[in-house]
């Protein structure tokens, strides 16, 4: 009798043990855990690129499709229209004269706008262009 009572003893006291130790495990949507949404305008949609060059030092942009590039001193903002929205993949590569590493940071503060502030990496090998596809979706590379 008292083999009986000392195994069920112990076993209560094991099961007890494991079910008071377990940590329960909950289902998550992505929406938990995935971050922020990417960034997506309307196909076709008027879109205003604004670059700000968060760096202390020059940064060279060039917008595709044949144009010369563009200096942008530290500190400066400018403006792109993009058109009537008809070209499509739309892509805006960036540098800086020294060969350091670029990050983007991308937002929509408005309807219409896409912001790109531009800032040093010192941990990767950064990025280098901001592409804008023609299904509305927007791309850091």
């Amino acid at each position: 009798m008292y083999k009986l009572v000392s195994a069920t003893l112990i076993a209560t006291t094991l099961f007890v043990g494991i079910v008071k130790n377990s940590q329960p495990v909950f289902a998550g949507t992505c929406a938990s855990k995935c971050g922020p949404r990417p960034i997506q305008f309307t196909p076709g949609q008027r879109v205003r690129l604004v670059v700000v060059n968060k760096t202390l030092r020059s940064i060279q942009l060039e917008k595709t499709h044949g144009n010369k590039p563009i200096s942008l001193q530290p500190g400066q903002t400018l403006q792109i229209e993009q058109g009537d929205g008809t070209e499509p993949n739309v892509s805006l590569v960036f540098w800086d004269e020294t060969g350091l590493a670029l990050k983007a940071n991308i937002a929509k503060p408005n309807f219409a706008t896409l912001q790109v502030e531009l800032h040093p990496e010192w941990r990767h090998k950064g990025d280098s262009a901001v592409y804008l596809d023609d299904d509305g979706q927007v791309k850091v590379l």
